[in-house]
C-alpha cells in the first residue's frame, strides 16, 4: 500500500533530520533541542513537509527558519544518503506552534481559581 510507505518514509526522515539539527547542523541560529512534531511526505515523494516547534522561549523564530532554509540542500542530500529512493523528497519547513499553544492553555487552565471541592460535594448530594 502507497500509504504506508509514505507514512515509514516520513518517519525515518523525522529520525535522520531530529539527528540532523541535534548533532551535525553547526549553523548557531539553529537551535539543538528543536522538535519536529510531524512529517508529512507527498504522495509523489517529492516534496516532504517537516513541522518545526523550538522548545525554547528566547528562540528568534525567523532566524532559526532561515537557519533551517539555508541547510535545505544539505539535508536533502543526508536524507539521500539514508534512504534509497528514485526520487529525494526536497524538504519544506513549516513552524508548528501547537505545543507552544498547549503550554500556554495550561499554563492558563492552571491559573483559573475553580473550586473542585464543591463539584464533588454537587455530585455525592445527588
Amino acid at each position: 500500500m502507497k500509504f504506508d510507505r509514505n507514512k515509514r518514509i516520513s518517519e525515518e526522515i523525522k529520525k535522520i533530520v531530529s539527528h540532523m539539527i541535534m548533532y551535525e547542523l553547526k549553523d548557531p541560529r539553529v537551535p539543538h533541542f528543536t522538535s519536529i512534531t510531524h512529517v508529512d511526505t507527498t504522495k509523489d515523494l517529492r516534496f516532504v513537509n517537516i513541522y518545526i516547534s523550538f522548545l525554547e522561549d528566547n528562540v528568534d523564530i525567523v532566524e532559526a527558519m532561515k537557519g533551517l532554509n539555508k541547510a535545505k540542500g544539505y539535508i536533502r542530500r543526508e536524507i539521500g544518503k539514508e534512504i534509497k529512493m528514485h526520487f529525494t523528497p526536497e524538504p519544506i519547513f513549516k513552524l508548528d506552534e501547537s505545543i507552544k499553544n498547549a503550554m500556554h492553555l495550561e499554563k492558563i487552565i492552571k491559573g483559573l481559581d475553580i473550586d473542585h471541592e464543591s463539584d464533588d460535594d454537587e455530585k455525592d448530594n445527588q
